[in-house]
């Protein structure tokens, strides 16, 4: 069933069954560390999500909180990093990028049975379709833009000023992805995807001389962000899964894949007369990034956007093996297994004409 085309941030589903936990271990868990914080606690799961689950947690007084725990399962090593994203949440705090505050990070396994974390609920609109249906050209365009200037801001963001020094590596970013990524493919590999094994020799053979290094979301899309209920204004981004030190390019193609593939479930923009519709254009959207950050578009354009479809082949593959073992996030996974190829099959066009 596809997903509505926006929905807001108080919206949940009932808990999936396999990712029940018990909910008054976490109420006296929470109870010790948050301030204010007050008991019974209610819970309901956001679905849409295929990696880390979820939650809506809602205190005796109303008050609303987020949390993301690890699924359960045997996982992939490095994958669900949550201690990752409640770091660099903390440290993008103070910063222009808006986050919700980070309440609590637990470890401990005991607990609920999956290390996870808690954050502030930010109210406001999640945009699922990239089509923008609904609203004006204006608004489209408006939309479009800010979301590009957050994430200009976001690379601008002095990664020692905020103490992410060690939230990952200096330089070879690239190489790094590629590694992990052939790595976390092989480990969940169901079937032959010969555009894949093109891809990794295709990206080994052509890594940037030179990359620059800043904090990097690693899933930047317009999904994983929260608007203002009724202004085009960003007032979260989420999803911090895949954040690291690394090449901002990476993050900029990777936002730039809805220019050339489509998702039926997401709104496909590659059909649409974008300049009908207020959207900008590829060109536009990543010139105005460029120009805030000081910028040129490079030569090597092609190579991050190669990058970025085998990324995000590795990963659908790595949900569609979590759906056949029974522990992804959501019952969507099982789709992913098609949509891995044709992600690598995009990525290898891109390849073979860039």
């Amino acid at each position: 069933m596809a997903q509505a085309p926006i929905t807001s941030t108080v919206n949940t589903d009932p808990v999936l069954a396999q990712h029940v936990f018990p909910v008054e271990r976490l109420a006296d868990y929470l109870a010790e560390r948050i301030p204010g914080f007050q008991r019974p606690l209610s819970v309901g799961q956001f679905q849409g999500g295929m990696s880390n689950p979820t939650f809506m947690l809602t205190d005796g007084q109303g008050k609303r909180y987020v949390m993301r725990k690890k699924p359960p399962g045997k996982l992939l090593p490095s994958a669900h990093a949550v201690d990752r994203e409640f770091k660099v949440i903390s440290a993008l705090w103070d910063t222009p990028v808006p986050v919700g505050k980070a309440h609590v990070l637990c470890e401990d396994d005991s607990v609920i049975g999956q290390a996870f974390y808690v954050m502030e609920h930010v109210a406001g609109r999640v945009i699922r379709d990239f089509a923008l249906p609904g609203m004006t050209p204006a608004e489209r365009q408006a939309h479009y833009f800010e979301m590009g200037d957050v994430l200009a801001r976001l690379h601008a963001v002095d990664y020692r000023a905020v103490g992410l020094e060690s939230y990952g590596r200096a330089g070879g970013y690239c190489a790094r992805q590629v590694k992990r990524w052939s790595t976390q493919y092989e480990a969940s590999k169901t079937q032959d995807v010969p555009e894949m094994d093109k891809l990794i020799r295709w990206l080994g053979e052509r890594m940037p001389e030179a990359e620059e290094t800043t904090i990097v979301h690693g899933d930047y899309r317009m999904e994983n962000a929260i608007y203002h209920p009724e202004r085009p204004e960003i007032l979260a981004v989420i999803d911090w899964e895949l954040g690291t030190l690394g090449d901002p390019l990476s993050d900029l193609a990777y936002n730039c894949l809805n220019y050339y593939i489509g998702d039926p479930e997401r709104g496909d923009i590659t059909v649409l007369d974008l300049a009908d519709h207020g959207i900008p254009d590829e060109d536009a959207y990543i010139a105005r990034y460029f120009k805030a950050r000081g910028m040129t578009k490079p030569d090597n354009w092609a190579f991050y956007l190669a990058l970025s479809l085998f990324r995000l082949s590795a990963i659908s593959q790595g949900v569609y093996k979590r759906g056949l073992d029974g522990n992804a996030s959501s019952p969507d996974a099982l789709k992913r297994g098609a949509k891995a190829r044709q992600l690598a099959e995009a990525g290898w066009r891109i390849a073979e004409a860039g």
